[in-house]
């Protein structure tokens, strides 16, 4: 499958009812500017979403196996797929990198699942994930690159939208394109703008859009444990290829800052990979890429209303 319809992610809505938290508007000192605070949800992240469409999908289709559901993950879907498969009453499996947060690893091991830490990479401890679903026989979940999983996140707009109904662009930071392809499809099906950001040195969306396929990318961001995809998903470049989507590129510099000034000036605790989508908002606290590979930042225009989505808080607080 490489396209995602507005009704996946109405169906999403219907099975994730009651099952996740309904996200948070927050409006700023910035006119026209508001803040999505998804970091509130479940588990600290918009994964909780698509941890739910999926495991009640199949759970509703009698598809789940004895083996339970495993999935390989930077830290975020883990923590998603864990809760699910907790609230449930399923078991699961989560391969994590080595280089995954420390934080992350210890909220997972509290949900009493089973933490498998392999490899330096995302790629590696998918391998290792791969290897146990082809030996166990367990139900593969994916962090971003599956069907049922961007619509659960999709859900996240249609939320937005009932608060914000005269919303003019949403503005998401992007890894492997779960998020992005979910928000970008409802958003596109309502005639709104969808910014994806992505640091400049994980730009798998933004290569794969140059590129016109997706392509694999180098993985160099301090966002990169939530961020860093060697290559965005078609799911997600097919959502791309709308006139109503704008790729940004921004520097760690720039995401940095996003994310003090959201401590400083809101007392937000988010995670890099929240900060960056604010980092693309150019006249806000963004910046252009080094290389000029892309815009210089999204700009809005007078009277424009902008919706950021700050979409976790999984992150240590010691450098704030």
């Amino acid at each position: 499958m490489t396209e995602l319809t507005y009704p996946d992610i109405e169906a999403a809505a219907e099975r994730i009812a009651g099952r996740v938290r309904p996200v948070t508007v927050a409006p700023t000192d910035k006119d026209g500017l508001v803040f999505a605070l998804e970091f509130m949800q479940h588990t600290g992240t918009f994964k909780a979403r698509g941890a739910q469409n999926f495991i009640q999908a199949h759970l509703a289709e009698g598809t789940f196996p004895e083996a339970g559901v495993t999935i390989a993950s930077g830290g975020n879907a883990g923590l998603a797929c864990a809760w699910a498969a907790r609230a449930a009453g399923v078991t699961a499996t989560v391969f994590l990198p080595t280089t995954a947060p420390s934080v992350k690893v210890e909220r997972l091991r509290s949900y009493g699942v089973r933490v498998e830490l392999v490899g330096s990479e995302y790629a590696e401890a998918a391998a290792a994930c791969q290897e146990f679903v082809d030996s166990s026989g367990a139900l593969a979940s994916h962090a971003y690159d599956h069907p049922l999983i961007a619509a659960g996140a999709g859900t996240l707009m249609t939320e937005i939208l009932t608060q914000v109904p005269d919303l003019d662009t949403v503005v998401v930071s992007v890894g492997g394109g779960g998020l992005f392809a979910g928000v970008a499809t409802a958003a596109t099906h309502h005639g709104v703008r969808t910014v994806a950001v992505e640091p400049e040195n994980c730009r798998a969306l933004n290569a794969a859009v140059e590129a016109g396929e997706p392509v694999d990318v180098t993985v160099d961001s301090l966002a990169a444990d939530s961020l860093g995809a060697r290559r965005v998903t078609p799911l997600a470049l097919e959502a791309a290829r709308s006139d109503l989507v704008t790729s940004v590129l921004v520097s760690d510099e720039a995401i940095i800052g996003a994310r003090q000034h959201l401590w400083d000036d809101h007392r937000l605790a988010v995670e890099h990979a929240a900060a960056t989508a604010l980092a693309g908002v150019r006249g806000q606290y963004g910046e252009s890429a080094s290389d000029g590979k892309t815009v210089s930042g999204y700009v809005p225009v007078e009277g424009e209303k902008v919706c950021v989505v700050l979409c976790g808080a999984n992150t240590s607080l010691g450098d704030l």
